[in-house]
């Protein structure tokens, strides 16, 4: 969504009074180096996404199977549910990578915008497109909470990141940019399930762009002229 690194995760190291208290916490604390089965466990398992993630994109996840996934994937059929319980658990993952992806091909064209108000509402749009026009997504639409955590874990790092940097600018006003992300992601998926199930025209994204906007303190006459700049097409997947 918008240009820059994605906000990292990472704890706090904790402080030692001695080296004596340091080197004993490293004896008592060091992680097992990985074995060699770890690796091929890793390597199998990312293998499968990977394979799922080609065979859903061009099959659909309803019409993709297990036995074609493991051998693009070069996995043996008898040890793949040593990875994945279910195809419906290898599908999660795949969308997932989709997110991601998707999240890093939006941010390739607004690292170029200089309104930080129109890197949210641009990223916001194209996960509607994506939601209501990739048969993968759809899949999941139907899962509603399990898709809306999702892209709360997996694109919230981008979105909120750009909520707070719109928010730095006094472009948007909202106290809780997490709460204005896990809100939207609801909002998102009720708008695409809407479409989908033709309850509301595919031409009222803009109008539902405008909403979310207002979610982060934009007035609907701002958040309009927002919504209806152009969109610059994606890179491709």
């Amino acid at each position: 969504m918008l240009g820059g690194q994605k906000s990292s995760l990472f704890g706090r190291k904790p402080a030692y009074d001695s080296d004596s208290e340091l080197n004993g916490h490293r004896m008592r604390a060091a992680p097992n180096a990985e074995t060699r089965s770890d690796r091929r466990k890793r390597r199998n398992r990312q293998a499968l996404i990977e394979a799922g993630y080609r065979v859903m994109t061009e099959k659909g996840i309803d019409a993709a199977t297990m036995s074609e996934i493991c051998e693009l994937a070069d996995v043996g059929a008898g040890t793949v549910y040593n990875y994945f319980a279910s195809k419906d658990e290898l599908a999660m993952c795949v969308m997932e990578q989709v997110m991601d992806r998707l999240s890093q091909r939006i941010e390739a064209v607004t690292n170029s915008f200089t309104d930080p108000a129109q890197v949210y509402a641009f990223g916001i749009r194209n996960v509607m497109k994506a939601a209501t026009t990739d048969q993968r997504w759809r899949w999941l639409l139907r899962r509603s909470e399990v898709i809306s955590d999702a892209m709360y874990q997996v694109m919230g790092p981008y979105a909120i990141r750009d909520i707070r940097n719109a928010v730095a600018a006094g472009r948007y006003r909202v106290e809780d940019p997490e709460l204005a992300w896990r809100q939207a992601t609801h909002a998102i998926v009720g708008f695409s399930l809407a479409v989908c199930d033709k309850n509301i025209m595919p031409g009222k994204i803009d109008e539902a762009v405008v909403n979310l906007l207002g979610m982060v303190g934009v007035d609907r006459t701002e958040a309009w002229e927002v919504a209806k700049r152009p969109c610059p097409d994606l890179p491709g997947e």
